[in-house]
């Protein structure tokens, strides 16, 4: 049988090259590699692995570009094996380990039942995500290293595909560590910047932006924006922030930043948006560990977004794509 224009197929072979890169990325195989070729044995021996079913494991790996073999037994790294080192440009590392820890792993598992249900396995059985997250700081750990990983080109891009240009203030509302807060700061240096978040997420994000040498340009500000956001901002940004609640609840956040707004003052919702057409998308993908990991989070289309965005008082005057197929929404009172 072959996959050959077979997606199904293709896709259950799918499963089975993840958890060879899983194996990879969590025992540090790339790591151990990048300084050239070893033996199974010596491979083994610094993962702490059982070595013949590592064996098994680069074989599978050498059969789609991962490593490749060198000799009967030994093993090296391609470029994109390459990727799976930790702490190097363009590291997938963070992602696969990411995907591949137990409950992510449960919960996309678990979307049979989740949609049979209508609720979430892995809230049910593990807690709301970010509280799970914070009990378990090994895997939260992870998911701040695979967020930023995966928000990178987005991060970099955010200041030259958006005009910032005569913004004084920009808030950052649930900036979490605020890479996004900084990548524009360091593009503008006029401009100020408020970062808002959870109070025991500002601490972390007072750390990061001082890292950054944005910090004393920046005003960190403790709250819930369910109650209330800053007012004083000429620009929000609420990035991926509104794909993890339902409508009504996005509809309270934003309403909350519409509040807090001036008549003309401007908010960027970072998201990914869906075509409404049933072409493909990376944020259709994503939609479904949304399901699996908070049930009613959700990404949307245009249309969607337009119609929760009119619920809160404000409209759609533009959509600026940025890399990775993520997208800007600019809304403005009406």
């Amino acid at each position: 049988m072959t996959s050959e224009d077979d997606p199904i197929w293709e896709t259950l072979l799918g499963l089975s090259r993840f958890a060879s890169l899983s194996t990879m990325a969590e025992l540090g195989c790339a790591d151990h590699l990048a300084d050239g070729p070893l033996t199974v044995a010596e491979l083994a021996g610094r993962c702490g692995a059982h070595a013949p079913s590592l064996r098994r494991v680069l074989r599978h790996l050498a059969s789609f570009g991962i490593v490749e073999r060198t000799a009967e037994d030994a093993f090296v790294l391609t470029r994109h094996g390459a990727r799976l080192r930790g702490g190097v440009p363009g590291s997938q590392r963070a992602a696969v380990r990411m995907l591949g820890e137990h409950a992510f792993w449960t919960a996309l598992g678990s979307v049979p039942e989740t949609v049979r249900r209508g609720r979430s396995v892995f809230v049910e059985r593990f807690g709301p995500l970010y509280n799970y997250l914070a009990a378990n700081p090994d895997s939260g750990r992870i998911f701040d290293d695979y967020m930023v990983a995966r928000s990178l080109a987005v991060i970099e891009g955010l200041p030259r595909c958006y005009d910032f240009s005569g913004v004084g203030t920009l808030i950052d509302v649930a900036g979490g560590r605020g890479h996004m807060l900084a990548s524009v700061l360091r593009a503008h240096p006029e401009m100020r910047g408020v970062l808002f978040d959870l109070p025991s997420v500002v601490p972390v994000a007072r750390e990061c932006l001082s890292a950054e040498g944005v910090a004393e340009r920046t005003r960190f500000v403790e709250g819930d924006f369910f109650d209330a956001v800053p007012e004083g901002g000429d620009v929000y940004l609420l990035a991926s922030v509104i794909h993890n609640w339902d409508d009504a609840d996005a509809t309270r956040v934003l309403g909350s930043v519409r509040r807090a707004m001036g008549s003309r003052a401007r908010l960027l919702v970072l998201e990914y948006v869906l075509p409404d057409d049933d072409s493909p998308h990376l944020g259709k993908d994503v939609d479904i560990r949304m399901l699996a990991l908070f049930g009613e989070g959700t990404e949307r289309t245009h249309s969607e977004y337009g119609t929760l965005l009119g619920k809160a008082g404000l409209a759609v005057s533009r959509v600026v794509d940025l890399p990775g197929q993520a997208a800007l929404i600019e809304a403005v009172p009406v």
